[in-house]
Parts: C-alpha cells; structure tokens; sequence
C-alpha cells in the first residue's frame, strides 16, 4: 500500500502520465536568401529533426552523340549541354524516390576547365542549365558549391553533381 500511495504522490507532484508534453508542430524546411541579391542559391537551408534527408550520388553527363568515341567531349557535349543531361538524371532519380527536383536542399557541382574557354570551368554554360531547375518557377534554392576541378574519370566529362534532397 505504501508503494501506491508514494506513486500516487510522485504521479501528484510531477503530472499524470496521461498529461505527456505535446509535440512542437513540426518545422518546415527553412531556405535562407541571400540578403540583397537574387542569385538562385540559398545562403543557407535548416533541416528540421522531423525531416528525412536523402544523398545523392554525384551523377555525370550522359551521352548525347553515340557516333563519338566514348572519352571524348564530342560523345557528351559541352558544360552547359553536360549539366542539362546530369540534372535531368538529378531529376530522375528524384522522382523515383517520390521526391522533386524541389526537395533539393545542398549541391556540389565539379567542373573540369574547358578546353574551348582556355583552361576554366564554363561556369555560364553551367548556369544556363541550372537555371532551368532552380529560381524562376521553381523557388526552392539549394545551399550550393561548384568548385573547378583538374579531371573527371571520364576525359569526355566537364560536369559532376551530387544533391542531397530533404523532405518533411
């Protein structure tokens, strides 16, 4: 009886065990812009516990003329032909995951220097891409680097890009 009653007293002092503390509502995905700019990328994103986070594989530019020898720039194209052949597969892969291309909170994009622009990383080729899946109609920035890099595996290749995509 003496148990009861100290358990009754503890219950008493702390809250019935029905009484548990309600759960926050859950957070969103938080996109920070860049203050004064409109530069299609996020200064930051915040992931909420209650969200799950998904990596993605860098993927690489797949082929766009069969006839090219298979290491070659001619077989996949230039950056900006690369990096609309890579997000599509970005896209892709999303999609089978029953995610969009608007779940993507972080990416890293590795450019080889072209050699048609002397050596550096065609940066605005890569954008005329990359703006075809981020900013405009599509409004969920990613917290993004793209770094110039010596070389891919694939001679043929100018562009690599992993993602991780989050979602609540």
């Amino acid at each position: 009886m003496k148990k009861i009653i100290a358990a009754l007293l503890i219950a008493s002092a702390f809250g019935s065990a029905s009484a548990a503390p309600k759960a926050a509502p859950a957070a969103d995905i938080v996109r920070h812009k860049i203050p004064n700019s409109d530069f299609p990328i996020a200064l930051a994103v915040t992931i909420p516990p209650t969200a799950t986070i998904h990596f993605i594989s860098g993927q690489v530019p797949a082929v766009v003329n069969k006839d090219a020898p298979g290491d070659t720039l001619e077989a996949f194209g230039d950056t900006r032909t690369q990096s609309e052949t890579v997000l599509k597969k970005i896209k892709e892969i999303l999609q089978g995951m029953k995610l969009e291309i608007s779940d993507v909170v972080k990416m890293q994009v590795f450019l080889v220097g072209d050699p048609a622009k002397g050596g550096k990383a065609d940066t605005k080729g890569f954008m005329e891409a990359y703006t075809q899946y981020f900013g405009g109609s599509q409004p969920n920035l990613p917290a993004r680097a793209v770094v110039q890099v010596a070389a891919l595996s694939n001679p043929g290749w100018l562009v690599e890009i992993e993602v991780v995509a989050a979602k609540k």
